[in-house]
């Protein structure tokens, strides 16, 4: 591993102004668990690695009336060990529970996880079937985006120079909602998604058709893929097999997967749908339950 500074800073602005130097080669660091391997094996050089778990608004929680705050670097296990946000946002904890391994998960954060901008990411497509903002501080102040359009390219995000991911906001659970995430891997664990698939949905208070709904693709593009069509054909329709399956098929038909190692072509458009029906089903029956 080649030499770098290293910095952790307590502040905000501190950090913004220490990832402004060094000419474009500092890099924040959250959990660490994707930038020190990276480092590593040469893939990425920075002359400075930026500590951001010092800065308090970096590690804090806010689970109010109004929705959930999580700070960039707080870790993974602290999501799923909450009761209330497991209830709420299941989607999100989905995710956080297979984000490597325990050890793992007690450094690993899901700012860090969206912003190392993987397509096979398990947190990016939760983040988006629940409608999540991302809080970005820089030099020219503080700025939102939605998840949804963060992520450009494999590895590669929004981001400019000097800014990094204070905090991922999403807004308070509709009444009768329920989310899920799941994904397909060759191992029992600790692999990365073939295929990855996050749904959101509220239904009527009978439960028995669909009012909204959000899905979102993983491991099958360059980058996390929103579902809109899959997501309108649940819209307004009966919780049946038969509109599930409408949804499953319009998932499958956006995903423009590679052939690597761990699949096919055409093997990760049929895992798309199979997953997505399975996905919603799960969702539907946490949104029932609530």
């Amino acid at each position: 591993m080649r030499d770098f500074d290293y910095a952790a800073p307590t502040t905000v602005a501190e950090a913004v102004q220490l990832l402004q130097s060094h000419n474009g080669a500092a890099r924040p660091m959250a959990g660490g668990t994707d930038l020190i391997d990276q480092v590593r094996v040469g893939r990425l050089t920075p002359d400075l690695v930026v500590d951001i778990k010092k800065i308090p608004e970096l590690t804090a929680i806010d689970f109010s009336t109004t929705g959930l705050r999580i700070g960039a670097a707080v870790p993974c296990y602290r999501l799923y060990h909450d009761a209330q946000i497991t209830a709420a946002y299941s989607a999100l904890t989905d995710s956080a529970t297979i984000i490597g391994g325990i050890q793992i998960q007690s450094r690993a954060s899901v700012g860090g996880n969206l912003c190392n901008s993987g397509p096979a990411a398990d947190s990016t497509p939760s983040l988006i079937a629940l409608g999540a903002i991302v809080v970005i501080a820089g030099p020219k102040g503080t700025r939102e985006v939605s998840v949804d359009t963060f992520c450009t390219g494999p590895g590669k995000n929004i981001l400019e120079r000097g800014e990094f991911v204070v905090e991922i906001k999403l807004p308070a659970r509709a009444a009768h909602s329920g989310s899920a995430y799941q994904r397909f891997i060759p191992r029992n664990e600790m692999d990365i998604a073939v295929v990855g698939v996050g749904v959101s949905v509220t239904l009527d208070a009978a439960g028995q058709n669909f009012v909204a709904a959000k899905i979102a693709l993983g491991a099958v593009a360059a980058k996390p893929l929103v579902a809109d069509a899959a997501a309108k054909a649940l819209i307004g329709q009966a919780v049946s097999e038969a509109t599930i399956q409408k949804a499953a098929e319009a998932a499958r038909a956006i995903a423009t997967p590679i052939d690597d190692m761990r699949g096919t072509i055409e093997f990760r458009k049929h895992v798309t749908g199979v997953l997505t029906a399975r996905v919603i089903q799960q969702a539907v029956e946490r949104a029932r339950a609530t």
